[in-house]
């Protein structure tokens, strides 16, 4: 009897440490950042949806960021290796991530200090304008992009461009995939101007279509203006 009860404690024991080496495998996983690992095919978590991300931020068009490295992943990785001048084996390795960490992030002196924006963060808030607001007129779209650049002043929001438009469940554009889309001459103006300070929303961190949500919560935001189809709020 009390050797079944030892190895019913053993295999126990198996148990609770198999478990234990699980969970250390998935918060591993879920709270990795990029640069922490190589990243190939069939990787997943949070390291990978942020390689996406940043892949998409330069035009290098693979899909939803899902945080799945799968084939248009790998192809997207591929694409770009081959313009930066790098080995071209689909893998994210170390000088891959730092090379695309190096053209996606913000622009700063020697001394650490921030001289403004960089050229991929114009173009993925035109596209951000064109996906979200084509069709808009001029001010509107001028108006899209105030209230990405209004949160990246509030505390309440990430503080990047890219930060801001790959906030989950933000934007409808990046969740169909429209941002991906090639944006016209309109919407990057409207860009342009935007990030030069031009806001005719007046502080507005909030914009939705009346016709086409029934969010309580954005709804609820005290009301600015409406320009075009949209309303602007706090």
């Amino acid at each position: 009897m009390s050797e079944q009860k030892e190895r019913n404690n053993k295999k126990v024991f198996k148990i609770m440490v198999a478990s234990v080496v699980l969970c250390l495998i998935l918060s591993v996983a879920v709270g990795a950042a990029l640069g922490d690992r190589s990243l190939s095919s069939g990787s997943k978590g949070s390291e990978v949806k942020e390689l996406q991300q940043k892949l998409t931020q330069l035009g290098y068009q693979l899909g939803s960021a899902d945080g799945v490295y799968g084939q248009k992943t790998e192809d997207a990785v591929k694409r770009f290796q081959k313009n930066r001048g790098l080995k071209v084996d689909g893998i994210a390795g170390e000088k891959t991530i730092k090379e695309l960490k190096r053209l996606t992030g913000e622009s700063k002196t020697s001394g650490d200090k921030k001289v403004g924006h960089k050229e991929t963060d114009y173009k993925l808030l035109a596209r951000a304008v064109y996906s979200e607001g084509r069709g808009e007129p001029y001010i509107g779209q001028v108006a899209i992009a105030a209230v990405v650049m209004n949160r990246i002043k509030s505390s309440s929001f990430p503080n990047t461009i890219a930060g801001i438009v790959y906030q989950p469940k933000a934007f409808s554009a990046v969740d169909d995939g429209q941002i991906n889309l090639e944006p016209d001459e309109t919407s990057i103006k409207a860009a342009r101007e935007a990030m030069d300070g031009t806001d005719p929303t007046h502080g507005a961190i909030y914009y939705f279509n009346p016709d086409k949500t029934k969010n309580k919560f954005i709804w609820s935001r005290p009301q600015i203006l409406k320009i075009g189809k949209h309303i602007f709020a706090r």
